[in-house]
């Protein structure tokens, strides 16, 4: 079989303005990067607003597994399998990060024969949306040093600075720092801090602002440091919003793309679902529903994380209604979660498949908290076997979930036609009732706990004595009407990533809790979460290059 990167260098991509032509998008509407990228104007996206809405459909997935579950392959191949169909439809992605894929993660542009090409633009520079996120807020961070250095009118506590820098890779010796070393004009000392581009504040302002407006609007609102006496300190008080408008301008279009059988692809934003929301964004979302009569998007790592910041976030503040929820899960990860070493999983194991099978059923039912029809598509491996299939059916029909089999990665959109007549049948056939999780005026503590006890299934919730001061400070400054964005790990429904399948009597840790006031909720970090990652012991970094045809190799 052919590598991911073999098989998107193969492919015979159409000129971007003929993809753009389906979605009845001018070539002058369009801002071209090359022949097989561009970025949807402005014009274009406000003249397409009167038309109707299409059907929104979130691929989401179970928690995360070294076996993989393939919810962007899924998600590709689900489109593809609509245009087989004769349907009209647009899939709306994240941008891959750097970092990861340097990383552990690899690529994310898909897999086999259901990707986004031109493959290897999209997992390295693409469009530069991130490089002008990372100037932005590295701006503001260096205009905030200044005005320290330079007199600090504003009387802020250096101290008390809480705008970190970012970079879009992975580097763990960046976690913690000391900036200002050296003489008195090379600024004050402070301990500082990086956190990777993906969880910077910026990316999730970018991601669910409406226009250029909001968009200044969400930077002036970000508390960037307090005073000595207490005050928050926002972006606007520095001066410097309308520079940081000035790099993100481009930033804030929308770029459109194709897959391996030239179905529309808007791939656009991409914060962590693990320590951000996990959504692409709102512009590129409502852009796809004036285009389509169905919308193919997907949130981040599982249904508790991504999914639910998506319902309760990004569809909360953006008035989005989700018609239908698509669940990604493999055999392999079942067994996984049912206690199976990675090596052992191509053999069958009924009993590791009966215990694993306990995380697929929470996402269910979480899921179906929410009123949204629930799909659940296994991502088809050659190891799985009809036995272990027919159970897994069985189990969701069960349920009350209906099922389908996929296998987009070998055989694309043909591969996917039997999840897209379930999906176009359970469209038909069941109406969404979709209602966020719990009501956003309860104060930070109860919210924390809806999530923890709702979807993790957590018995309780504990907080160390400096978020539970953070929570009051908070609530005294008018943030606690605010959504929760919950930092956790992506391995487990736990706070704990060693905590497989579906943990019992467990509690989550909250130790930290701090306010994204230009993005618009509040951030809750548990158990040992970082917002800058570190490489692994042999980083994907080390298995690419490129030849002397500028030809690039072992991306995935």
């Amino acid at each position: 079989m052919k590598t991911d990167i073999q098989i998107a260098q193969e492919a015979r991509m159409e000129p971007i303005v003929r993809i753009a032509e389906k979605l009845s998008v001018t070539a002058d509407e369009l801002e071209l990067y090359g022949t097989y990228k561009a970025k949807i104007s402005d014009a274009a996206l406000e003249r397409i607003k009167s038309r109707p809405k299409g059907k929104l459909i979130l691929v989401t997935a179970i928690n995360p597994t070294p076996a993989g579950e393939g919810k962007t392959t899924v998600s590709v191949g689900l489109g593809e399998a609509f245009g087989q169909l004769g349907k009209q439809a647009v899939v709306a992605l994240r941008e891959p990060s750097l970092g990861p894929c340097f990383g552990i993660k690899g690529g994310a542009a898909g897999g086999g024969y259901a990707q986004v090409v031109p493959m290897e633009d999209l997992n390295l520079h693409f469009t530069g949306d991130f490089h002008a996120i990372t100037s932005a807020n590295n701006l503001l961070a260096a205009v905030l040093d200044n005005h320290i250095q330079q007199g600090n009118t504003l009387g802020i506590d250096p101290r008390s600075v809480v705008w970190k820098r970012c970079l879009d890779m992975n580097d763990r010796v960046l976690r913690n720092i000391v900036v200002g070393l050296g003489n008195k004009m090379d600024g004050v000392v402070r301990e500082d801090h990086f956190v990777i581009t993906v969880a910077s504040e910026i990316m999730a302002v970018l991601c669910l602002a409406e226009d250029l407006t909001d968009l200044k609007e969400r930077l002036s609102r970000m508390v960037v440091a307090y005073t000595f006496d207490g005050r928050a300190v926002r972006a606007g008080e520095l001066n410097v919003v309308g520079a940081m408008a000035a790099l993100l301008r481009d930033a804030l279009k929308p770029n459109l793309i194709q897959t391996l059988e030239h179905t529309p692809v808007l791939v656009h934003g991409g914060p962590f679902a693990n320590i951000a929301h996990g959504c692409n964004s709102v512009r590129a979302t409502k852009a796809a529903l004036h285009m389509a009569d169905y919308v193919v998007t997907e949130a981040g790592f599982g249904a508790d994380l991504g999914a639910e910041k998506f319902l309760d976030i990004k569809c909360r503040m953006a008035g989005l209604t989700v018609d239908a929820v698509v669940l990604v899960a493999t055999v392999r990860a079942l067994k996984y979660n049912g206690g199976v070493p990675k090596e052992a999983l191509g053999e069958e194991n009924p009993e590791a498949l009966k215990a694993g099978i306990a995380n697929l059923e929470k996402h269910m039912e979480n899921l179906q908290k929410y009123g949204i029809p629930v799909i659940v598509t296994l991502n088809s491996f050659v190891t799985d076997t009809k036995r272990e299939v027919a159970f897994i059916k069985s189990f969701c029909e069960n349920r009350g979930c209906a099922f389908a089999l996929s296998q987009v990665w070998e055989m694309g959109g043909k591969g996917g036609i039997a999840l897209a007549e379930c999906v176009l049948h359970t469209l038909e056939t069941k109406e969404s009732n979709f209602a966020p999780l719990y009501d956003e005026k309860l104060p930070i503590a109860e919210k924390i706990e809806v999530i923890a006890r709702e979807i993790y299934g957590a018995k309780d919730v504990v907080y160390t004595g400096n978020a539970k001061k953070q929570m009051q400070v908070l609530e005294e400054q008018g943030y606690g009407g605010l959504p929760v964005c919950m930092a956790k790990t992506q391995y487990s429904l736990s706070d704990d990533p060693t905590l497989l399948g579906r943990p019992q009597d467990f509690t989550v840790t909250v130790r930290e809790v701090y306010v994204s006031a230009g993005a618009g909720f509040v951030v809750a970090l548990t158990g040992s979460l970082m917002t800058m990652p570190g490489l692994p012991k042999e980083p994907a970094a080390c298995r690419i290059d490129v030849d002397e045809a500028g030809r690039i190799t072992g991306l995935f």
